[in-house]
């Protein structure tokens, strides 16, 4: 139940966000954010999840004082870019990389070339965590809300959408054919 309330407040969080700026002052959606964190907090079972999300908190603060809160607000999907991408990236160093661990949940022997294919995999997303972040980053500093709500409550998704529907779509093609069975 607490992962469903975290992703539903994570999707709608630019929503939650921009409306709130606009009706509220600015402190009342402080809270909101908190919430979503201490769900992060609860559901995150790994130490590594847990420093990620210690830092995204202190990034966060940083980013509050240096350009105000409703800067750090809107920064949010820029520090989940950002923990995404450390988690990616990193897993490139490990054994296993993250797509290999998400991959091996329905195809537990997963053969050489799939354990190839899931490191390119990771690679791309490690790509696309630095462009999104990078353009969540620019319509945070320098955009209307307006324009930081399309990228990060519609455009952004869209786009995580297409990388996902790409690959599968791809994966079906390189995939070797499964002869024999029935």
């Amino acid at each position: 139940m607490l992962k469903v309330i975290a992703v539903v407040i994570s999707l709608a969080y630019p929503f939650i966000v921009y409306w709130g700026a606009l009706t509220f002052d600015i402190s009342f959606i402080l809270p909101v954010l908190l919430v979503l964190l201490g769900l992060r907090w609860l559901i995150g079972g790994h130490v590594n999840e847990r420093k990620i999300l210690l830092i995204t908190v202190v990034l966060l603060l940083f980013v509050m004082a240096g350009w105000g809160q409703l800067t750090g607000l809107k920064f949010y999907p820029v520090l989940m870019n950002l923990s995404f991408l450390t988690v990616f990236a990193g897993s490139l160093f490990a054994p296993m990389t993250a797509v290999e661990r998400i991959a091996r949940l329905k195809e537990p022997d997963l053969p050489p070339e799939g354990i190839a294919y899931t490191r390119t995999v990771t690679k791309v997303w490690c790509v696309f965590f630095c462009i999104n972040g990078s353009v969540a980053a620019g319509t945070a500093l320098f955009a209307s809300d307006e324009v930081w709500l399309l990228y990060n409550g519609f455009i952004a998704y869209i786009l995580i959408a297409v990388l996902v529907a790409g690959e599968w779509l791809v994966r079906k093609k390189v995939k070797p054919e499964e002869h024999g069975r029935s």
